[in-house]
């Protein structure tokens, strides 16, 4: 198939790419330079590349300080961007569209494990709530062009992804790569302690990147519902026990701070993700563990 996957220079967008080309597709990656998927025109321009597929990755998302600082864009751009892939990819003839949503748009208050009809069962974590109720509107969106012209737009909700070529800016990283680059940081400069938002109770599901993105191509080849599908590994950990087993992997061995005044995020996240398996063949396959040892000897390997 000739595949168009938005945001495929990005840390998920690189990993899909390479597993699609493996795989033998034709895969187009435009760059954000040259197309603004904010503006019609743009949106126009990408799919006269006249794709088979398009896999809509691309977004404005970061941590929690970062969703605090740009609400705004966090929802507006990835709305815009992804009701214009959407209606233009339905309009000019696209056979499959994939939207990738996020597990921030579950309720706050989710019963454990998170299932795909819990969605709209409450408010999102405040934190994040507008890019996250971007995404959900983006579900709604999927669902109305497959009612209404028989568009084939499948949705996924990953859980917090990690691993390689992530992105470690302090300002809009997520909690592992800040974990790492913090830790490593510490070890160079031979600081003696660490601070870490929150007071480490909160819990959180990771997925490896590369399992993450083995989801999105067997959706691709194998899911056509309208039904959303967990991503994940179904595991839960403690952003305390997290942390501490950075600073092992790493050998930072000073003191390890939790800042309490600092917004713990959602209190407890983990998905139920049977159907992913029951639907397209997905469990993923790589142990937290195995999967931090990994993404820190690539950091190390870039930070020399």
């Amino acid at each position: 198939m000739k595949v168009l996957v938005t945001g495929g220079a990005g840390f998920l967008g690189s990993h899909v790419v390479d597993k699609l080309r493996s795989r033998g597709h034709d895969v187009v990656v435009p760059r954000s330079r040259d197309y603004d998927l904010r503006k019609r025109e743009g949106v126009h321009r990408v799919l006269a590349h006249n794709p088979d597929v398009v896999i809509h990755l691309a977004a404005v998302c970061g941590g929690i300080g970062a969703n605090q600082k740009r609400p705004a864009d966090f929802f507006y751009d990835n709305l815009v961007m992804g009701a214009n892939m959407i209606d233009l990819s339905c309009q000019l003839g696209v056979k499959k569209f994939i939207q990738v949503g996020t597990v921030c748009s579950y309720p706050k208050h989710c019963p454990v494990p998170f299932k795909e009809e819990d969605l709209w069962n409450g408010h999102p974590e405040e934190t994040n709530a507008p890019y996250g109720i971007a995404k959900r509107a983006l579900l709604t969106m999927c669902q109305a062009y497959r009612a209404q012209y028989g568009f084939n737009a499948v949705y996924l909700i990953p859980v917090n992804l990690y691993g390689p070529r992530d992105n470690f800016n302090p300002e809009t990283s997520h909690v592992i790569p800040a974990l790492i680059k913090k830790c490593v940081d510490a070890k160079r400069n031979g600081e003696s302690e660490i601070t870490v938002w929150g007071d480490g109770s909160a819990t959180r599901e990771f997925l490896y990147v590369e399992d993450a993105a083995d989801a999105i191509v067997a959706a691709t080849e194998k899911y056509d519902g309208g039904e959303p599908v967990n991503i994940g590994s179904g595991v839960e950990f403690t952003i305390l026990e997290l942390t501490h087993r950075i600073a092992g992997i790493v050998g930072f061995e000073g003191a390890i701070r939790f800042d309490a005044s600092k917004p713990n995020g959602q209190p407890r996240r983990c998905l139920e993700v049977s159907k992913a398996w029951d639907l397209f063949g997905f469990a993923s396959r790589t142990p937290l563990g195995e999967g931090l040892r990994k993404t820190v000897e690539w950091y190390l390997q870039q930070n020399q």
